[in-house]
């Protein structure tokens, strides 16, 4: 079989956007020289490889991490997928000559960003373009939580207890290779009678355009309330906060007195004091705005490929959290602007 030619390749790729590449798309409303100054800052002291090659451009590379959370590819799944789907590669802007990074190569780009919690400034950095396209976050506040899986880990029960208590068994102290294999932040949690292992995505979404605003990453087992204050949003233009009763307390609801926000969290029944009929209405009235936060989750969950992570400690897992909200806010803002003209690539 002969190697295809321009032409070919060029006919190929006009097929593909005829039958509606999602990709293609996404790449001309994305300003991706926006992220540029932040990952510059992050990676000055990022090397080049052991054979002097050239480093990657750190823009291409971080729209590898960004398809890699569209998909919820693996490191070697991504590389794999790059060299295989045509999309991929008009996406990233490669050849067939080019060299595509190997998976220890985008596995290192991720880490360096993620000790330099440059992930968080990425997504406030897009969050700012929001804003600069009218974007701005109105109509009140959504606040909710969302586990998110982890692979579960096969300690002993005296291992379990040790990490429980924030320390390293010791014979993994003297196993670097078994320790480097193990998280010793997620934990397990248990909601509507299942079980859970790993960590929770705190958002906080403003309920005009269901763009996530905010968010925070915890253990699963740190309860939804606890980082509350964390997530609220000074520049939402309405005052309403809604969320689920997990929230309500009477700590929130001085907190949102003290902050001058309408405080519309779902009321909540105790044993043995039912909620009345009149609460119940309000409550009904409030999910159907709540639901707004939950389409965020499900589309994560339906459309990104899941939500499952196979990172190890809880700051590899707010990085991949972290791009898995901005890839969220990245589609919405595709969604929201279908009929704008495409912004420039560079």
């Amino acid at each position: 079989m002969s190697q295809p030619g321009f032409f070919d390749l060029d006919n190929r790729y006009e097929s593909i956007s005829k039958l509606g590449d999602p990709l293609e798309v996404l790449d001309q409303a994305i300003p991706w020289e926006t992220f540029r100054p932040v990952l510059r800052k992050a990676l000055r002291k990022f090397k080049k490889s052991n054979a002097g090659r050239k480093p990657y451009d750190s823009v291409f590379m971080f729209k590898i991490l960004v398809l890699q959370s569209l998909y919820n590819l693996s490191d070697d799944q991504t590389e794999f997928q790059i060299k295989d789907r045509l999309s991929f590669m008009r996406f990233l802007g490669l050849d067939f000559e080019d060299t595509v990074p190997d998976a220890k190569t985008l596995w290192l780009f991720r880490d360096t960003l993620a000790n330099k919690n440059a992930i968080d400034k990425l997504f406030r950095r897009f969050n700012r373009y929001l804003d600069h396209e009218g974007l701005f976050a109105r109509q009140g506040q959504l606040v909710d939580a969302s586990i998110v899986p982890v692979p579960v880990q096969r300690n002993t029960r005296e291992e379990n207890t040790r990490i429980k208590q924030g320390e390293v068994p010791e014979d993994w102290k003297e196993q670097p290779h078994k320790l480097q294999q193990k998280d010793t932040d997620a934990r397990w949690v248990k909601k509507n009678g299942r079980s859970y292992y790993g960590y929770k995505n705190h958002v906080n979404a403003d309920r005009k355009h269901k763009l996530i605003r905010t968010f925070d990453v915890t253990d699963a087992s740190v309860h939804d309330s606890q980082v509350f204050d964390r997530l609220l949003d000074s520049n939402n233009t309405g005052k309403q906060v809604f969320a689920d009763s997990a929230y309500r307390s009477k700590e929130i609801d001085g907190t949102l007195k003290e902050r001058g926000l309408k405080n519309e969290i779902h009321h909540k029944g105790y044993r043995g004091m039912p909620l009345t009929e009149v609460k119940q209405r309000i409550n009904h009235k409030r999910s159907k705005v709540r639901a707004r936060v939950e389409h965020i989750f499900g589309f994560q969950q339906n459309s990104l490929g899941g939500k499952l992570i196979r990172t190890m400690g809880i700051l590899r897992a707010r990085a991949k959290i972290g791009l898995m909200n901005l890839a969220y806010n990245m589609k919405r803002y595709v969604y929201l602007t279908k009929n704008k003209p495409a912004h420039a690539t560079g």
